[in-house]
C-alpha cells in the first residue's frame, strides 16, 4: 500500500470484494468451458452414432453377398 501510495482501507475493501465475487468469475468460465465441452461430446457421440451405422449397413451387405455366394 505504501509502495503504491494506496490508503490500507481501500486495498482491503478491494480484497473484500475479490474475495466475494473472485469465484463467480471463476464459475463463469468454468460454464463457458463446461458448455463447450458438452457440445464437442454431442458432436463426437453424433459422428460415432453415424459410423456405427454405416459399418453396420456394410457389414449387413457383407453378409448378405457372402449368403448369396454360398460362402455362409
Amino acid at each position: 500500500c505504501d509502495e503504491h501510495e494506496l490508503h490500507p482501507n481501500v486495498f482491503y475493501r478491494w480484497q473484500a470484494k475479490f474475495f466475494e465475487g473472485g469465484a463467480a468469475a471463476f464459475e463463469q468460465e468454468s460454464s463457458r468451458e463446461l458448455g463447450r465441452l458438452k457440445r464437442k461430446v454431442a458432436a463426437l457421440e453424433a459422428r460415432l452414432a453415424r459410423k456405427d451405422a454405416v459399418l453396420a449397413e456394410i457389414t449387413e451387405d457383407y453378409v448378405r453377398c457372402k449368403k448369396n455366394d454360398g460362402i455362409l
